[in-house]
């Protein structure tokens, strides 16, 4: 097995000589995405050795705690609550997929981290929930991983199997999975325009305004004003419709158009670094490996070790 990604969210079984991930539900009941998950899953496992998929029954809440738990529903009914909680508190890693952000939520175990709710359930969430709520297509925070469902579940597992089996054992599978490319986690689950998502003509002028000034951005009292509203005002339509303040948004849009072009580009680190607005590599490097995990450097040997997943 060739090294695994550094900087990994799953460092703890990164490369481990036993993987093993629980995902519970009978297979023949699971939604379309979470089986398509399993199912990529389980032949990587057929593949690597290393990495064992089970389905939880209710006996396997007595058993050795799982590395990776993955959980799919809003109101788990596989396992009793203590059963439950129990399996919950001894897995190395959770991850939930799709409704299973909504019971992440409504449990309290969201509160203060930034999660990845499916877009067409985030609106509703904005007054009730305690959490961030991240646009983005998948979201860490610690030992907990958070997927929007959906599509974003190809991108969810073969980010996992390049950071616990290595590049080359994922960019293997993705290409006889037939996926062109893999998304970053922060990439937007929606990318077109947000007036179509209900969004305040401020704050799709302002998301413009950034996109439109990667290379050389622009302050934040100018984006207001460009966008007609006060400071406090777009901070606060921010922090309503996409749970992030604007500066941090602008940040993600200018490292997440950085990560493209280190992965499909052949400029340099530093004339990326100056294209999104960067005025030093140690800045960049700095802020990259803040959201990333890893430097823009590691990021370009890993790609040219092994090609991206």
């Amino acid at each position: 097995m060739d090294a695994p990604h550094g900087g990994s969210p799953w460092h703890r079984i990164a490369g481990a000589a036993s993987i093993h991930v629980f995902l519970p539900g009978d297979p023949a009941y699971l939604p379309a995405d979470v089986a398509l998950l399993r199912q990529i899953l389980e032949l990587a496992g057929t593949e690597h050795e290393a990495l064992r998929v089970s389905t939880l029954t209710p006996q396997a809440a007595t058993l050795a705690p799982p590395d990776v738990l993955i959980l799919w529903q809003q109101e788990p009914d596989w396992l009793a609550a203590p059963q439950l909680e129990s399996l919950v508190e001894r897995a190395t890693y959770v991850i939930a997929v799709g409704a299973a952000v909504l019971w992440m939520i409504h449990t309290g175990r969201a509160k203060g981290i930034r999660v990845a709710p499916h877009w067409m359930q985030a609106a509703q969430l904005v007054a009730e929930s305690d959490s961030i709520l991240s646009p983005a297509i998948i979201e860490h925070a610690g030992r907990w991983t958070t997927c929007c469902g959906g599509a974003a579940v190809i991108d969810l597992a073969l980010i996992f199997l390049r950071d616990v089996l290595g590049t080359r054992a994922a960019a293997d599978l993705q290409a006889r999975l037939c996926v062109g490319q893999v998304r970053a986690p922060a990439d937007l689950q929606r990318p077109a325009d947000p007036v179509s998502a209900g969004h305040p003509p401020a704050l799709v002028e302002a998301i413009a305004l950034m996109e439109a000034n990667l290379e050389e951005p622009l302050q934040a009292d100018e984006i207001a004003r460009l966008a007609g509203v006060s400071r406090r005002q777009l901070e606060r339509i921010f922090r309503q419709c996409l749970g992030t303040a604007p500066s941090r948004h602008y940040m993600e849009l200018r490292l997440a158009h950085a990560q493209r072009l280190i992965r499909d580009s052949r400029h340099s680190l530093l004339q990326i670094a100056l294209m999104c607005g960067f005025s030093s590599g140690p800045h960049f490097s700095t802020a990259y490996r803040t959201v990333y995990g890893t430097t823009p450097r590691e990021e370009r040997q890993r790609i040219l070790a092994g090609g991206a997943p």
